[in-house]
């Protein structure tokens, strides 16, 4: 049996939304107990001494791009998964814009069964909202659901036609499904590939207004509205955005959204550098979009923070920034920047974070919400929340080394992963 014994451990409870000092024993897959203090004599028990380190309830990643089928020279499952656990993530959910697309039963089996023996963390997967993610007829949503997805998103192009939006809506209700919308109006974004602006000028790239995704959030909000049809609104970045976002909850309508480190971190004056892995989609905005996220975080307006972890192979982003893909591999620096800029500058505290991190997205997606307590599933991150370290992707455990962070000074290290019982990453503590 594989028993492990977490001593002296900052563990943050979800009853009382606080940090509390306790021994924590798990048994097989499940958190066998919580106690003040617990002792063992036990050969089979490995011992942890844990003091100063900080337990969370496991993480989700609710948006990351595995590449796996059909593009596994930029990521497989295996190597997703080992890059979401050594980031401190017990969960990922994946989109479905692999090769081909996830679009029937038959190809959301493939990926469980991928999963099954390659993944190191829980893997959750994402169907398509249309055939081939082509906007134009409805994708198998039912028998995808048996086959155990989690949610319906064309996440990577957006769903233009209005009325097949609607439709797909009134469908995924009928399941209970979200609809995961990428809000991009491709009329008003073709061809461009940085926020339209100072610097689009300064630089002569093709700029992509801050109401190519406006436009479509308030579309969506409006036939979520109608429909009744859970909306979550993926890697939001403008203030625009957010507000409606806002208007709309205070509506009652039964809308979510996500937030991306790097729109909360970076804004587009760094794009004279011509940096290819500063190309993302949606791009980098304003300081003015990025502190209205950090306001939509702190207000609760923003319900989650995922990764939108999208490797590329190092000659694919090694080009001309035209030709670059958009795309950061954020998986392994999400917490860091998590605790680097919101939590140690006050714009929010960690319980905030657990609940961007853990809880809204577990809610969200309907799957088992991480609790540190006797009876739950042993999926804990442990993370050195006072420890500095510096973002090197040459020691990513994914395929993708494109991030913008390279050298970057964060705060807060997840330095152990349980998922089920099982370590999935650790580091020397």
């Amino acid at each position: 049996m594989n028993k492990i014994l977490l001593k002296n451990i900052n563990a943050f409870r979800s009853e009382d939304q606080k940090l509390e000092n306790v021994d924590v024993l798990i048994e097989e897959d499940v958190i066998a107990a919580v106690e003040s203090k617990l002792e063992t004599e036990a050969d089979d028990v490995r011992i942890i001494e844990a003091e100063g380190l900080t337990a969370l309830p496991g993480l989700i990643d609710m948006h990351v791009h595995f590449r796996e089928p059909g593009q596994e020279h930029k990521e497989t499952i295996a190597t997703g998964t080992k890059a979401s656990a050594r980031g401190g993530f017990t969960a990922a959910a994946a989109m479905p814009n692999t090769d081909p697309v996830i679009d029937k039963k038959a190809l959301v089996e493939s990926v469980y069964e991928r999963a099954e023996n390659k993944a190191k963390t829980h893997l959750y997967q994402v169907g398509a909202v249309t055939e081939e993610s082509q906007g134009e007829e409805l994708a198998e949503m039912g028998r995808m659901k048996e086959a155990g997805i989690v949610a319906v998103s064309d996440d990577g192009r957006p769903v233009m036609n209005s009325q097949v939006m609607r439709l797909a809506m009134e469908y995924a209700q009928t399941f209970d499904l979200p609809v995961i919308s990428h809000a991009e109006d491709e009329n008003l974004s073709a061809g461009g590939m940085v926020h339209e602006g100072y610097y689009s000028t300064l630089t002569g790239l093709k700029g992509i207004p801050g109401n190519a995704e406006t436009i479509m959030v308030a579309r969506d909000i409006c036939l979520a509205e109608q429909t009744g049809c859970p909306l979550h609104i993926a890697h939001v970045s403008t203030a625009d955005s957010v507000d409606l976002i806002s208007r709309a909850k205070k509506r009652g309508v039964r809308v979510t959204c996500e937030a991306t480190p790097h729109h909360f971190t970076l804004d587009h004056s760094l794009l004279p550098s011509y940096n290819t892995d500063l190309k993302v989609n949606p791009p980098l905005r304003s300081k003015e979009d990025v502190e209205a996220i950090k306001q939509g975080l702190a207000d609760g307006i923003i319900d989650v923070i995922a990764s939108d972890h999208a490797p590329h192979a190092s000659e694919e982003k090694d080009v001309e920034f035209d030709y670059a893909p958009f795309g950061i591999s954020g998986a392994e620096t999400a917490l860091g920047l998590v605790y680097t800029g919101l939590i140690d500058k006050g714009v929010i505290d960690r319980a905030k974070a657990v609940k961007c991190l853990s809880e809204k997205p577990a809610e969200i997606l309907g799957v088992t919400k991480a609790e540190i307590k006797t009876g739950s599933p042993a999926d804990l991150t442990l993370v050195a929340e006072d420890k500095s370290w510096q973002v090197d992707p040459k020691n990513f455990c994914s395929k993708g080394r494109n991030t913008p962070f390279k050298g970057r000074e964060l705060k807060g290290k997840p330095v152990l992963t349980l998922v089920e019982g099982e370590i999935a990453w650790e580091e020397e503590i």
